[in-house]
């Protein structure tokens, strides 16, 4: 598993979003071939990001039919 920046993936958003396929970042630049071939690394730099800093939830459910 790489080490992905909040730069590159800001660097990566903004790209996006103004429409063009060249990121540059740290120094670096990265030319993809498509909007969905960034998409794609945006999406997974998101998940890997999420997954090592994600907290796990924990709690239960309570129900009642409110006539008890």
């Amino acid at each position: 598993m790489a080490d992905w920046t909040e730069a590159e993936l800001t660097a990566l958003r903004r790209a996006y979003a103004s429409g063009t396929t060249r990121v540059s970042y740290d120094g670096k630049t990265v030319d993809y071939g498509s909007a969905e071939d960034l998409l794609g690394r945006i999406r997974t730099i998101e998940r890997q990001i999420a997954g090592t800093t994600a907290r796990p939830i924990a709690g239960f459910a309570g129900f009642s039919r409110g006539d008890r």
